[in-house]
């Protein structure tokens, strides 16, 4: 399933339609603060596995 162009721009379109370009930033900042703290239990469940296993 990939995505063109043109839906891309709808998929925004329709983003900054319902959140306006206020919000947006704060839901960026938050969508990035919530990848980190996956990726860093992420990290941390391998870490404590790789020292399990050893």
């Amino acid at each position: 399933m990939k995505l063109g162009t043109w839906e891309i721009i709808l998929i925004l379109a329709v983003v900054l339609l319902l959140f306006g370009g206020k919000k947006i930033p704060e839901l960026m900042r938050g969508l990035g603060k919530g990848m980190k703290e996956f990726k860093d239990a992420k990290d941390g469940v391998e870490r404590d596995t790789d020292i399990e296993k050893k």
